[in-house]
């Protein structure tokens, strides 16, 4: 199991749909964030993409010299650049940063962004365009040289002249639920995602996903887009669950399904089916709640609870395939500390930062400075776990 958090390039803030609470996002904050994933023991962070976000590859980049470890998973935007030139940036960033990207392939689920970046294509249109900008893509990014002549790309000598560190490529990550798209996934992916919706559908997924990939005789691997409220009981992890929309009101709520109603993305859909705009029953699963999704568009539900609790609603998705889980919580910096202290003790997390000898300071504050205080027992307990 590996878990990956989140670099929140749209904003940050301590409830939903209101500036109360909110805060400023610049680089030193985001630079914060990443030297925590990079300490805690997380995997790596996702920086998301789209035009309410700053640019993910140019903070991804500007992050690489702070960080040591942690991995950047990072968009390339089929017919938004062409694959020869994401095959260039990828190796690029791929040799500066160590061999620490990963890349996220998102094709777009608003036609609407999609026309003011100068896209216009259906949702299946756009899916056949990444089949070929993936097919050329890892003839380039594997160093051979690509001749290819399909319906939206014609190349010819396509290639990169300084290799990846990883090899073939940087592995990609992939998320779609409409049919063509778990095609274009077993086809060319690496890791397929899918956003947090209750086990059953999930497990749905990656059957499908299985019999497509061996198909094309390939294997993948699968990963979950999740938020996660975490606290050391459970009714202070709902008491927080609440407290973040709070500030939701119908009004928020009408206008972002508004916005979601114009979206093709079969995914977003399923998302917005989970609670309908609708307040009313928001754990739509065991401790999976849908409350975050009543005003923020893709990933809107998280797993609420106390650590044991959420460990175990996390092996309840390990148990049908899934292996990352990419977490994100309110506001970002806080919660990433909470969930490493909390929840990391509870997972089969084999890339934990080791415990350094105390040498200058004790955990936690020293007793009415004469003594330190008594020290908790640093070893993992493992829940639900075979």
């Amino acid at each position: 199991m590996e878990v990956l958090w989140f670099i929140p390039t749209h904003g940050d803030g301590r409830y939903l749909a209101t500036g109360i609470g909110g805060r400023s996002v610049n680089f030193d904050y985001w630079r914060q964030i990443a030297q925590a994933v990079d300490q805690l023991g997380f995997t790596g962070a996702l920086l998301p993409t789209g035009r309410s976000c700053e640019d993910a590859w140019v903070l991804a980049s500007s992050l690489i010299a702070h960080t040591k470890k942690m991995r950047f998973l990072v968009a390339i935007r089929p017919g938004l650049m062409s694959p020869g030139l994401a095959a260039r940036m990828a190796a690029t960033f791929d040799r500066i940063s160590g061999g620490r990207l990963l890349i996220n392939v998102v094709t777009g689920g608003d036609p609407v962004e999609s026309a003011g970046d100068g896209l216009h294509l259906s949702h299946d249109e756009r899916y056949q365009l990444t089949d070929e900008f993936l097919t050329v893509w890892r003839e380039i990014a594997s160093g051979e040289i690509s001749n290819f002549t399909g319906n939206y790309f014609n190349i010819q000598e396509g290639k990169i002249l300084f290799p990846n560190v990883q090899q073939p490529y940087p592995p990609l990550w992939f998320g779609g639920s409409s049919d063509i798209a778990q095609e274009v996934a077993a086809k060319h992916v690496d890791v397929y995602l899918t956003w947090g919706e209750p086990p059953q559908q999930v497990a749905e997924k990656i059957k499908r996903v299985k019999e497509l990939a061996a198909v094309q005789g390939r294997t993948l691997r699968f990963g979950i887009r999740l938020h996660v409220i975490v606290r050391e009981t459970e009714s202070q992890a709902w008491d927080a669950a609440n407290d973040l929309i709070r500030y939701v009101d119908e009004d928020a709520i009408s206008k972002a399904q508004q916005a979601y109603s114009r979206m093709d993305s079969v995914g977003q859909q399923r998302m917005t089916e989970l609670h309908n705009g609708s307040v009313g029953k928001l754990e739509i699963s065991p401790n999976l709640w849908a409350g975050i999704g009543l005003v923020r568009g893709g990933a809107g539900t998280a797993l609420v609870g106390d650590p044991d609790t959420v460990a175990a609603r996390m092996q309840e998705y390990a148990d049908v395939g899934i292996e990352t889980f990419i977490f994100s919580g309110y506001p970002h910096l806080e919660e990433a500390y909470r969930v490493a202290e909390l929840l990391f003790p509870r997972l089969p997390l084999d890339h934990l930062p080791t415990s350094e000898p105390q040498l200058f300071s004790p955990f936690g504050e020293v007793l009415a400075n004469r003594e330190f205080p008594p020290q908790a027992l640093k070893e993992k307990v493992f829940t639900n776990v075979d």
